[in-house]
């Protein structure tokens, strides 16, 4: 059985369908795989034995587990994952693949995808911007953002430059 590499490693619960939203994000973020699958072989207080399945998976080298166990809290913004993109290309290749199939677009760069979990779409540069020391640049790039719904390299580029 794999080992979870990670000393943290984030846990989901899913009512439902934990295996196809791992399939999903295993094909949208490189250097990512399904390492196990297991069905609990217990009955637990969400199912009977075998009801209730652990996923392990790697996504873009980060351990992850999840749980299909039944319905108990939904997830929200509270908890979201920042993807750093390198190009418009891949923001534009990821938001699409998140949100086909019933997720939904949000403000500023984040995403819902269809399993309801929620995700922030953004080009590696923005932060840099964001850090700039002249914070009359960043204003004007937060300001852009503010107003985006698919984060726009070019358009924050523009702004930032003024």
């Amino acid at each position: 059985m794999p080992r979870i590499a990670s000393k943290i490693t984030p846990h989901l619960w899913f009512a439902k369908d934990a295996e196809e939203a791992a399939k999903l994000y295993v094909s949208l973020l490189p250097d990512s795989r399904i390492d196990a699958v297991t069905a609990l072989p217990a009955d637990t207080p969400s199912g009977p034995a075998g009801s209730v399945r652990v996923i392990e998976l790697t996504l873009s080298g980060q351990s992850f587990l999840m749980l299909e166990a039944g319905p108990l809290d939904p997830f929200n913004r509270a908890i979201s994952f920042l993807v750093h993109c390198e190009d418009q290309a891949e923001i534009d290749r990821l938001w699409e693949g998140f949100v086909r199939g019933g997720g939904a677009h949000d403000r500023c760069g984040w995403l819902k995808d269809r399993f309801g979990v929620y995700w922030q779409i953004v080009p590696r540069v923005f932060s840099e911007m964001m850090r700039d020391p002249d914070r009359a640049r960043a204003k004007r790039v937060t300001t852009a953002m503010l107003k985006m719904e698919k984060l726009d390299i070019a358009a924050l580029k523009r702004a930032f430059e003024g």
